[in-house]
């Protein structure tokens, strides 16, 4: 969780909420690394997840990423919790939940929805303080900002 963690406050840089992802192997070797671009790439499914699960299918030239683990900052919205059942993911790790739009337990439970073909392991809250932490101050940072930006708040 620490190397998610590392690449979420990365994300930042670029305008992107900070969400990291690492992706190990089987052998517990990192697949891969990445976080949020949507704003950089102009693209709504440049999640984290989405992007490591990519990149390792490319990297290993197989789309089914059997007995890897998926360690993200946040819980997993239901593109990328769909993204990784598709990918017969073995586990997903995730810090903070994700009250408004997560999907690997918060409002879907898609990983381990049994009308569905493969189930994923989740363990919830690793690092969760310091995820949403990271959540929070860049919200508050944002908010802060917009409000500097336009002193009215918007209102005329």
């Amino acid at each position: 969780m620490e190397a998610a963690l590392a690449e979420a406050a990365r994300a930042p840089d670029h305008g992107d909420v900070p969400v990291g992802a690492v992706l190990v192997g089987p052998d517990g070797r990192r697949a891969a690394a990445g976080r949020n671009r949507r704003e950089q790439r102009n693209d709504p499914t440049a999640h984290a997840e989405m992007l490591v699960l990519s990149e390792a299918a490319r990297r290993i030239g197989n789309r089914r990423l059997d007995g890897h683990t998926l360690v993200v900052t946040l819980e997993p919205c239901a593109m990328c919790a769909g993204a990784a059942v598709l990918a017969r993911l073995e586990r997903i790790v995730y810090g903070a939940a994700d009250l408004k739009g997560g999907a690997a337990w918060s409002l879907y439970n898609i990983p381990q929805d049994r009308r569905l073909n493969h189930r994923i392991d989740l363990v919830a809250g690793v690092l969760e303080a310091d995820c949403a932490a990271l959540l929070t101050g860049f919200f508050a940072e944002s908010r802060r900002r917009k409000v500097q930006s336009d002193p009215s708040g918007g209102v005329a």
